[in-house]
């Protein structure tokens, strides 16, 4: 009779040289994407109170000095949100040439060059009085999205971001036919290298809301569970990444991040050969810093543990607006 040895799973765990050595994910500040707020309006940062510890950055040297640090961090992308000084129906400032993202583009891509890569959220929620991703009209006694129609807007708001020296478009819309519209835009203007990270699988979570206030994006009637997913569905993920592989879209992302990571291992699992990104959300992060401050929970060692769960889910990159502490807490070692 043939007769194994005890096998002891703990050996690997003896100390954390051996666990290092064993470890299956590693996380690093490469892996990180630092969402930044940026206002027209403002001349110095501005706290946003649902948000401890993130702020609003005015079109100015403390823009260019808190990109400067997160480098120095080791952040290399940064994805901008913008909050124009002026709303419409139709999102002009969206993609106005001189328009708050834009002028931020041109600054940091004037500062830093190829040493940092630039991300532009593309929308119209930020942008419109009635804080939609789409154009508004009336029909039937309601208010409706007219999607096709605001693919148009989409691609003028995608273009204009390309121009002023966006390395990667995120359209965040979740309209049906975004990717392809922006696609054909950009390549008929030449701009065939810029990427587009689709917001492929975005739910129409709750978790959004402290990124409403920060960015001033809650619509103005209704909700927008009629062009987002339904947080029930998983199965769904994979044909909403489909669609938008055929259209083009180079990146994939599953958001929000940590509450939905069976959807990041399913569309992972079914669609390897394209970056994931994951998007850790303003909730999320909101949760974990509440409880952080109340002394409930040890917030680095949390914090870590979340990130690394995402990236062993299958996210090959996570937005997080903890990028700049998980790249300090890396370089110190992870508490594991």
């Amino acid at each position: 009779m043939v007769t194994f040895p005890v096998i002891r799973p703990r050996r690997l765990r003896k100390n954390k040289l051996i666990r290092d050595l064993v470890a299956e994910t590693e996380l690093s500040e490469k892996d990180l994407i630092l969402p930044i707020f940026i206002k027209e309006s403002i001349n110095e940062p501005e706290p946003i109170s649902s948000m401890p510890g993130i702020n609003r950055y005015p079109l100015n040297d403390k823009l260019i000095n808190y990109v400067e640090t997160s480098y120095e961090n080791g952040i290399r992308s940064v994805i901008l949100f913008g909050i124009p000084s002026y709303k419409d129906d139709i999102a002009s400032s969206a993609y106005d040439k001189n328009g708050v993202i834009q002028r931020a583009v041109r600054m940091i891509k004037d500062s830093f060059g190829d040493k940092i890569i630039v991300i532009t959220d593309e929308c119209t929620d930020e942008y419109t009085s009635h804080g939609h991703c789409g154009l508004v009209r009336y029909k039937d006694s309601t208010y409706i999205i007219d999607n096709d129609e605001s693919l148009k807007i989409h691609a003028k708001i995608a273009l204009s971001q390309a121009e002023a020296g966006a390395d990667i478009i995120a359209p965040s819309s979740m309209m049906d036919g975004v990717v392809g519209e922006i696609r054909k835009a950009l390549d008929e203007a030449g701009f065939y290298e810029t990427l587009i990270m689709s917001y492929s699988v975005k739910y129409a979570s709750a978790l959004y809301g402290p990124f409403r206030e920060a960015a001033y994006s809650k619509p103005a009637f209704g909700d927008r569970r009629g062009y987002q997913m339904d947080p029930r569905n998983a199965f769904e993920a994979l044909k909403e990444a489909k669609l938008d592989i055929e259209e083009g879209a180079d990146i994939l992302m599953v958001k929000p991040a940590h509450t939905y990571l069976d959807v990041i291992r399913l569309v992972k699992t079914n669609f390897p050969e394209y970056p994931l990104a994951a998007y850790h959300v303003s909730g999320e992060y909101s949760m974990i810093k509440a409880a952080a401050i109340n002394g409930w929970i040890d917030e680095r060692t949390v914090v870590l543990e979340i990130t690394t769960a995402i990236k062993r889910a299958g996210a090959d990159f996570i937005i997080t607006y903890y990028a700049n502490e998980i790249a300090r807490w890396i370089k110190e070692g992870v508490p594991f």
